[in-house]
């Protein structure tokens, strides 16, 4: 036929086991292009921080209090944190820093989610349940988007301390150049990744799994409790995978504010260090600071990221349908 002679073969026989993902056009899946799944990843990354802010602030409150000195640090729960900082500082104490994680989430989870979704067809196999791609291809996908975010993620941090002495993003990012010089923003780079990339696999490997339990429960309704089963799919991964890396979340909190407001300062930032630092002060249990703040953040920010990235997707999705 005439039509064979197409280069993207997009005019081949239709039959019920065409594909129109297989294409000569830039590889991709689930009929969306690279550039519409950094679109919805910017997206569902922007949504999730911002609406999940004051709970990052109390956990970064946590983790930090008391790091610095030789004396035992003092512990406080959720409630203690909350209030101290309505009292002292009002609500918007809880907001403080987040204008460095809106400038940084969105092309983080950008490349977070582009990288994974690319990664994700390249490793699968045409096995859509293969649990150890999706886990590689989430950590890639972080490695790839700490790199974008950690800079950020520094200046969010100090700013989020008690009695920060930063006016603002702009003077926290001149102050941390002029005074410790560039390698401060990437100071913790290697704890996150060493973090995250356990994290990720777990969070990517429990959300692909927990989604396709929940459509096998109810097959018939999946299509129309799509949102229902991203969200609780999402919690669940966001639950997990936050209880299980929170000791290497308190070592990049104490790495990143190191040397602010009475946290202590390490020669080296190994991650051997910090941990002995902490558990020569605090024991073994000063490694949990904050994983109650850190599950309830990731948790519902994972609910939100995944149940927004894949309406975003969605809409991507709906003028290919015609």
């Amino acid at each position: 036929m005439a039509t064979d002679a197409s280069p993207k073969f997009r005019t081949v026989p239709k039959s019920p086991e065409f594909h129109t993902e297989i294409s000569v056009s830039p590889p991709t899946h689930d009929g969306l292009e690279f550039w519409q799944f950094m679109i919805a990843g910017s997206i569902a990354g922007m949504v999730e921080h911002m609406a999940m802010f004051p709970v990052d602030t109390l956990k970064t409150r946590m983790q930090a209090i008391g790091a610095g000195g030789s004396f035992p640090v003092q512990h406080i729960g959720v409630r203690q944190a909350l209030g101290s900082i309505l009292k002292l500082e009002g609500l918007a104490g809880l907001y403080r820093g987040i204008g460095a994680m809106g400038l940084g989430a969105g092309p983080a989870h950008a490349v977070y989610f582009s990288v994974y979704e690319w990664c994700k067809e390249v490793l699968s196999d045409e096995n859509r349940n293969n649990s150890a791609a999706h886990a590689v291809s989430g950590v890639f996908a972080t490695v790839a988007s700490d790199a974008v975010i950690t800079p950020m993620d520094v200046v969010k941090q100090r700013l989020q301390l008690k009695s920060s002495p930063y006016k603002g993003v702009v003077d926290c990012v001149k102050r941390v150049l002029t005074e410790e010089g560039f390698g401060a923003f990437y100071a913790s780079y290697r704890t996150t990744v060493v973090m995250n990339a356990p994290f990720t696999a777990v969070h990517f490997a429990t959300y692909e799994a927990a989604k396709k339990g929940l459509v096998e429960i109810s097959p018939e309704s999946a299509e129309d409790e799509r949102l229902v089963v991203h969200a609780t799919a999402g919690a669940a991964a966001g639950a997990l995978a936050a209880a299980v890396t929170t000791p290497l979340d308190v070592v990049k909190t104490q790495l990143q504010c190191q040397g602010v407001c009475g946290c202590d300062r390490f020669s080296n930032c190994s991650i051997r260090d910090v941990i002995n630092s902490i558990v020569r002060k605090d024991g073994y249990h000063g490694l949990m600071r904050g994983w109650v703040p850190r599950m309830l953040f990731h948790a519902p920010a994972a609910a939100i990221c995944w149940s927004t990235y894949e309406a975003s997707k969605s809409f991507f999705q709906q003028p290919n349908k015609y």
